[in-house]
């Protein structure tokens, strides 16, 4: 096993950890990082692990991840620090409907008008504050605000605005409507012209109080979660993938990236390998709990 491929598997069960125990919060969670431009019109403005990210358009901006309840203050220093209106937030995109993603949804939605748009199956979480999420009552997952949504979204549909476009791929199982986004943007060192495929995972993990396989006693924690994982990681391998980003910094070693970005530039991002790779290591992660949960059958 290549020593990348072990820091991957590391970080991945790290954020299983957090997220299973979100009473002893990441600090990673809620510590501030300065904003940074990501490649043309996409910017990062979220905390050093609690990722979100700004979309900039003619005709106002989009804003992908709200994260805590206490982030939109984080967020929104971040979006004005850059030179951008907070109130100019126009759409308000998700990549997961748990609280370390959405419990700040309400707080940006009352204080933009953003309209929020959200994944089938994620959409019911995200109105009730969490409390429809299908692992409910269970260990580490708290309930947050509820927010309106409106605009219900299904797989492969698009979100448009001042001629930039993004496409919603349902990538089921970390929650019902877990969604990962793309688009395509134009970093600095390019020729002019040429766009990159960004890639935005909003999850992939099985937490480990999922039960993926229904045994006696042990139902499945929501019927087709296994069909809906293996699903997921068939559509992210087919996605095209140059800008490797996610709902978590350490999904795409966001850290160790931005230290490169004053001799790389925004090529520091640019990691079609370390996609590939960190998708397998999810998968191969996932494959293990399902081998676990089938041998106690």
């Amino acid at each position: 096993m290549s020593a990348r491929l072990r820091t991957l598997i590391a970080a991945l069960f790290f954020v299983v950890v957090c997220l299973s125990g979100m009473a002893k919060e990441n600090p990673d969670y809620t510590a501030a990082l300065p904003p940074f431009r990501i490649a043309d019109n996409l910017y990062y403005v979220g905390s050093r692990d609690l990722a979100a990210y700004l979309v900039t358009t003619p005709a106002g901006n989009i804003l992908i991840n709200a994260n805590l309840e206490s982030s939109p203050p984080l967020i929104r220093a971040s979006v004005e620090k850059l030179g951008f209106s907070w109130k100019n937030t126009k759409i308000l995109l998700n990549g997961q409907a748990h609280s370390d993603h959405m419990g700040g949804a309400a707080q940006v939605i009352r204080e933009t008008r953003a309209q929020d748009m959200v994944m089938d199956g994620d959409a019911d979480v995200v109105s009730s504050g969490g409390r429809k999420d299908f692992a409910f009552g269970t260990d580490g997952l708290t309930t947050y605000p509820p927010a309106r949504v409106d605009r219900v979204l299904h797989d492969g549909d698009t979100v448009l605005l001042g001629g930039v476009t993004l496409t919603a791929h349902r990538t089921a199982g970390h929650t019902r409507g877990c969604t990962t986004w793309t688009l395509r943007a134009h970093i600095a060192s390019d020729p002019a012209g040429r766009l990159r495929d960004v890639v935005i995972v909003g999850g992939w993990r099985a937490l480990s109080q999922y039960q993926i396989v229904g045994t006696p006693g042990h139902p499945a924690s929501y019927p087709g979660i296994n069909e809906d994982f293996e699903k997921t990681f068939a559509t992210l391998r087919a996605l095209p993938c140059d800008i490797f980003l996610g709902a978590h910094g350490v999904y795409f070693d966001l850290l160790p990236k931005l230290k490169r970005m004053p001799t790389e530039g925004e090529a520091a991002f640019v990691d079609p390998k370390g996609y590939a790779e960190a998708v397998n290591a999810a998968q191969a992660d996932f494959e293990k709990t399902v081998a676990a949960q089938r041998a106690k059958k």
